[in-house]
């Protein structure tokens, strides 16, 4: 075994029984992961300077095929409603097997911090076979300094092998592709699939079981700041706007993606940022933009000129779910310590593809809650594998796929947080107006950016508001630069019944996916539910 690199000399592969036959790259820096993804042909030079990778059939997650093992740890602790099982034994039989297979491969390591709170971050380190996932990881997560290096000891563990292939009848999963979690041993095994985002999700699974018992909330979310120290964070599912919307030229940048909630405050769980690039524009988005121009960005699936190799952003031949991902300080206003103090508005970002919520809505404590655990949005094109248009999902705490606990755990630590520190809370419509997908059009992202700021800067709660009849939300009438009739989306709509009849078919949805969590709330919340009323227009 040849190694080369910076590690901890009693923390290397050989030292934790991992056996390896080829090279092995520990703690490689983005030139040389770049020269050697480029010389074992994982990847090419886009123009401008960043890699540029294809995932190939895989260009989104694999959630059917995550599994946590169920023995001690996890059996009265995971919510197995949402999350498929495996055996010890057979966790044992895989990780065997993946040890096996990456005897004979060079091997890239990158040892990183999940959090950016010394007193709750995970060490992680990631063993990948490719060299472009150790640079996509050493983006995503947070890079430790040199000499932290020297000593560095993992808590978690994930071996990334996308050539591995499972076999159900002998590991218990559903397909060659795996994704396989063990709380206890606190290893991850990814094989499979080439998608580097099961890497990240990987982490942050990880962090959204272990944090709750420590009372940190853990949130699928992104988050800024203003100047006079007034966090917001955005939930949301992706597609949503989480990253174009936090990258707000005029706050600073906390994190796209995942984040914790402290007594503390808030802090990114992450180093980096990983946006969607598709129909991506220089005028609408510069900040976002900039990276997809830098050494060090990775692109996926992104299609190039074949002889500029310049992106064309509006291509979707390979997916629609074409990504960039950078290390956070590529953007000009980020947080160079990845936290904020406690927020004082969270946004709660919804895609609707029925065209029936508002644009924004101001929610109190029981309405909060009540749409955090149904996490309402619709699936976009390319994020899931088999989703070529959006559909109406509901994705409790806007992120079941991560959530290992029952979700009445993270909706009570946010309903505790949201009460202790007199937080406002908004709905965002992101979605569709003036009809459903197919009919109406995209939220304009210049309106959902005007209705954002009235609300961060504290204009919104001064305005006017109307009882919206089907949902009951407070919902403003009269918003500085944006158009009226946008705020009441009954008005947006040609046919007056059927957006009535969509808005009774969106309300029945939303009443019987909650039902599995009335035993779990309180009366106000259970209260907070959509109703039926039609009042006259």
């Amino acid at each position: 075994m040849a190694a080369t690199g910076i590690v901890n000399s009693a923390f290397t592969l050989s030292a934790q029984g991992i056996v390896a036959e080829g090279a092995v790259a520990y703690n490689f820096e983005p030139p040389a992961l770049y020269e050697e993804a480029l010389k074992r042909g994982e990847a090419v030079l886009a123009a401008g300077g960043p890699l540029m990778a294809d995932t190939g059939s895989f260009t989104g997650r694999s959630p059917k095929d995550k599994f946590i093992v169920r023995d001690a740890t996890t059996q009265d602790s995971v919510w197995w409603d949402n999350n498929s099982a495996l055996t010890p034994d057979q966790f044992d039989v895989l990780h065997a097997e993946f040890l096996e297979h990456a005897r004979q491969k060079d091997l890239f390591v990158q040892d990183l911090f999940g959090g950016a709170d010394p007193a709750s971050r995970v060490k992680a380190r990631v063993i990948t076979e490719l060299a472009w996932h150790s640079l996509f990881i050493r983006n995503m997560l947070i890079r430790p300094q040199r000499e932290q290096l020297d000593s560095f000891l993992a808590d978690m563990i994930i071996i990334d092998l996308p050539s591995f292939k499972a076999d159900p009848a002998r590991h218990g999963t559903r397909t060659d592709t795996i994704i396989a979690c063990d709380f206890t041993r606190r290893i991850v095994l990814i094989g499979g699939t080439a998608y580097a985002g099961e890497m990240k999700k990987a982490v942050f699974t990880y962090l959204n079981f272990v944090l709750p018992a420590k009372g940190i909330m853990p949130m699928h979310c992104s988050a800024n700041v203003g100047g006079a120290n007034d966090a917001a964070v955005f939930f949301g599912l992706s597609g949503t706007g989480k990253t174009t919307l936090s990258a707000d030229p005029h706050r600073t940048l906390i994190g796209d993606d995942e984040h914790g909630w402290s007594k503390d405050g808030i802090f990114n769980f992450e180093g980096g940022c990983y946006a969607k690039v598709i129909r991506l524009s220089r005028e609408a988005e510069p900040e976002i933009f900039a990276t997809t121009e830098r050494f060090g960005s990775v692109l996926e699936n992104v299609v190039l000129d074949p002889h500029t190799r310049r992106p064309d952003f509006d291509n979707a031949a390979k997916t629609e779910n074409t990504r960039v991902c950078y290390p956070l300080d590529f953007i000009p206003n980020a947080s160079p310590t990845g936290r904020a103090s406690h927020p004082r508005n969270i946004v709660m970002l919804t895609c609707d593809a029925f065209g029936v919520l508002p644009p924004i809505a101001k929610l109190d404590g029981a309405q909060a809650m009540y749409h955090f655990l149904s996490g309402y949005t619709a699936k976009v094109a390319g994020t899931e594998r088999g989703v070529k248009d959006p559909e109406a999902t509901f994705s409790t705490c806007f992120g079941a796929p991560f959530m290992p606990r029952h979700p009445a755990v993270y909706g009570n630590l946010l309903r505790d947080l949201m009460a202790r520190h007199h937080v406002d809370c908004w709905l965002v419509n992101t979605g569709w107006t003036g009809g459903k997908f197919g009919t109406g059009r995209r939220m304009p992202i210049r309106v959902t950016r005007r209705l954002l700021s009235a609300a961060l800067d504290g204009s919104l709660s001064k305005a006017g508001f109307r009882t919206d009849p089907h949902f009951g939300l407070a919902v403003p009438v009269l918003v500085p630069g944006v158009e009226p009739h946008l705020l009441n989306p009954v008005q947006t709509w040609a046919s007056k019944a059927d957006f009535a009849e969509t808005a009774r078919r969106l309300v029945e949805m939303f009443r019987t996916n909650f039902a599995k969590f009335e035993p779990h709330v309180d009366d106000a919340v259970r209260d907070a539910a959509p109703g039926w009323q039609i009042a006259a227009e």
